[in-house]
């Protein structure tokens, strides 16, 4: 059977009112308010989170949207987020939305209506819409791992995804690749490493092909088909970066299909130095991001805007490092510019 506040009550030989009082942190005589703690352990009792959120009070949760618990990065950075959470004495409640506007709109208003006191929003947030509303409603927000709307008044801490690109780019232009395409996702993210790329090819003289780039739909079997796709084309590309590790595993299935050896024939790059990476055959070149440092100073942030402390919205935006492993090497096809 639940136990009560009455119960509670009961057991401590004190008023509901007393029992509240404690609850509630206020003025209470020392003896008491002894009493009552003792009647709620040796009962068990935990007060409820949803009567809580209807006297107005925290509820000491946090509503955590992904885009696909699937992916390891975003998998990391939920077992990050959640440390430092706990910690700092919240508690996370996880949606994954599978890059679905109407799921986003869904969780958010399901999470809403259980008074969660915030949001941590991982990866590309498609509904800006519901974005807005909650920050009309002085809702605080962080976006974790994800490029900002420019009209949006929300605290962000991501990577400078911009430098991921040219620095993954001009990695592969020393090793004399000069055909590098890129599989990429629709996310903000990915537009901002495509920027890289193109950077680096413009810097080092070197012509762009809009064909070298193509949008997958984020899955495995999307970025082996338009791997074989780049591959089979007449002027097939010597090095492929893809937008992330899980996508770089599709490619590398793609390149074993086409009988073809890494990076002898083909270097392959991805994003995230996730598990994978590491793991793979060869293992894979990769930009890593300083997750554990995003993520404390994501929920930090947070926690500051829920228990008042006001600041001003702030854009971290952290440095990615390149981490080179057996995947990329030199390109013996070289063309003449």
């Amino acid at each position: 059977m639940k136990v009560t506040i009455y119960d509670v009550a009961e057991k401590a030989g004190v008023s509901i009112s007393t029992v509240s009082k404690v609850m509630n942190n206020q003025q209470v005589g020392q003896k008491s308010k002894q009493k009552v703690l003792k009647a709620m352990e040796e009962l068990d009792y935990k007060p409820s989170v949803l009567a809580s959120a209807l006297t107005g009070k925290r509820t000491s949760t946090i509503g955590f949207i992904l885009s696909d618990i699937a992916n390891p990065f975003l998998a990391e950075i939920t077992r990050q987020v959640e440390d430092r959470a706990h910690e700092a004495g919240y508690n996370l409640v996880l949606c994954s939305t599978d890059f679905k506007q109407e799921k986003e709109k869904r969780y958010i208003e399901l999470l809403r209506q259980k008074s969660v006191d915030g949001f941590i929003l991982v990866g590309d947030f498609k509904n800006k819409d519901v974005l807005v509303k909650l920050t009309h409603r002085g809702v605080p927000v962080i976006l974790l791992a994800a490029e900002s709307h420019p009209s949006l008044s929300v605290n962000t801490v991501t990577v400078d995804n911009f430098i991921g690109g040219y620095e993954i780019t001009s990695h592969l232009i020393g090793f004399g690749h000069e055909r590098i395409a890129f599989i990429a996702e629709t996310a903000g993210s990915s537009q901002e490493r495509i920027r890289g790329y193109k950077q680096a090819l413009q810097e080092h003289s070197l012509s762009y092909h809009e064909d070298f780039i193509v949008i997958s739909d984020s899955s495995l079997e999307d970025a082996k088909r338009l791997a074989v796709q780049l591959l089979d084309s007449p002027n097939r590309p010597t090095a492929i970066i893809s937008s992330n590790d899980l996508l770089a595993m599709g490619v590398l299935m793609g390149v074993r299909e086409k009988e073809l050896n890494i990076p002898k024939d083909l270097s392959v790059t991805g994003f995230d130095n996730t598990l994978l990476s590491k793991s793979c055959d060869p293992p894979l070149t990769t930009i890593s991001h300083p997750i554990k440092s995003m993520c404390t100073q994501a929920v930090d942030m947070l926690v500051e805007e829920i228990e008042g402390v006001k600041k001003e919205k702030q854009k971290i935006l952290a440095l990615p490092t390149l981490i080179v492993r057996k995947s990329t090497d030199y390109n013996p096809f070289k063309t003449n510019r």
